[in-house]
């Protein structure tokens, strides 16, 4: 509940091409924009780190041309700067105050190399500069699944909680909302479609159980190939005609639509099914049929106790695909619709919940939440 005091916040997103800055009061946006860099630019740093500088000028200039000064925002100052929280080990979701040794992570590149890194970095920086608290929210690294969920058939490899953390827990938190409840106090399942996908199963505030983004696994996107079936994959693998990158690219990057249609674009794959291809139009019945068929795999990961299905992402902003996925889950629990992404407002209202007391900020400790099973007694014959 808020207690009537306004607070304002800096969030700071670095992606692999851009940066992403918006600025809130308490939850209304006053500024938001997404500076895409030069890509000259971004080659003459040798490494990652190296962007530091570049990424740091993004902000304060972008600030300036909006007409906010970083130590003093109009009328009032920031009360706190959230980054995206890049290069942290896995652990449990929420909002992090930065620590010595989550920006010793992120620095060194440990776990991760990605300019999500700078998300901790930038905002411990500017808070040290200007005043103000340093968080970062649901790091890309949330990993909160059951052990059960982690098994596969092969000896050491497993399953891992690799997923789109921040957008889906921001969507499930407003769909806990319009049911009247917290998002500790809901069992929800959540599929956010994008250029990639991710569906998960939260429950009572815990992802656990999730599709691995990273792993390709998962239904079918406008980029991605999702699952296939591994007798397929390893004959490709073996057939001579690809090469590593090859299949590595089916997988992430041309796979999916794009590699089915020649188009990512689903605007345009929908284009070509209202001109009359029919192959188009299956091809998108297929991308929606098999959200749902995911979104039934993870009600049932929740034993049939779900309060919502939720739907996010960029692809549900378009009604048929969305009514494609409703007609197959409406069945499981009433459906909420979050077309777009939420990043920049999960940010934004992860550290507000802090400010207002309303949650206690986490200690980053540095400690995977999970390895392996080892600790696990065996029986020997």
């Amino acid at each position: 509940m808020s207690n009537g005091k306004t607070f304002r916040m800096l969030a700071i997103n670095p992606g692999s091409t851009s940066t992403k800055i918006a600025l809130f009061e308490n939850e209304k946006k006053l500024f938001g924009t997404e500076v895409v860099h030069d890509a000259a630019e971004l080659r003459k740093c040798a490494e990652i780190a190296d962007q530091f500088p570049l990424r740091r000028d993004t902000v304060v200039r972008a600030m300036a041309d909006a007409g906010y000064r970083l130590d003093g925002v109009r009328s009032g100052s920031i009360d706190a700067f959230v980054g995206r929280g890049g290069g942290c080990v896995a652990c449990a979701g929420g909002t992090y105050s930065v620590n010595d040794l989550m920006l010793s992570d992120a620095g060194s590149g440990r776990y991760a190399k990605h300019p999500a890194n700078f998300g901790s970095i930038l905002a411990s920086e500017f808070a040290r500069e200007f005043g103000g608290k340093a968080f970062v929210v649901d790091p890309p690294s949330v990993d909160e699944m059951d052990d059960v969920a982690r098994v596969t058939g092969i000896a050491g490899v497993y399953r891992h909680s690799r997923f789109h953390a921040l957008n889906q827990k921001e969507a499930a938190i407003r769909a806990a909302a319009e049911l009247g409840k917290s998002y500790a106090d809901v069992n929800v399942v959540v599929a956010h479609v994008g250029g990639g996908s991710s569906v998960s199963a939260h429950r009572r505030g815990r992802v656990v159980d999730t599709t691995d983004l990273v792993d390709g696994e998962g239904p079918m996107a406008p980029t991605r190939c999702g699952n296939v079936p591994p007798g397929a994959v390893s004959g490709l693998c073996f057939s001579g005609e690809y090469a590593p990158s090859d299949i590595s690219n089916l997988i992430f990057k041309n796979g999916g639509m794009e590699n089915l249609l020649g188009t990512s674009d689903v605007r345009e794959a929908k284009r070509m099914a209202e001109a009359g291809d029919e192959y188009a139009k299956l091809v998108q019945e297929a991308m929606a049929y098999q959200v749902g068929k995911y979104v039934g795999m993870f009600a049932a990961a929740l034993r049939g106790d779900v309060d919502a299905v939720v739907l996010t992402g960029g692809v549900v902003r378009d009604t048929e695909f969305t009514e494609m996925v409703r007609s197959m889950v409406g069945f499981i629990a009433p459906v909420k619709v979050y077309g777009g992404e939420f990043e920049m407002e999960a940010l934004a209202n992860g550290a507000l919940r802090v400010l207002r007391d309303e949650e206690k900020p986490k200690e980053y400790t540095g400690i995977p939440v999970w390895t392996d099973f080892k600790h696990l007694r065996r029986v020997t014959k």
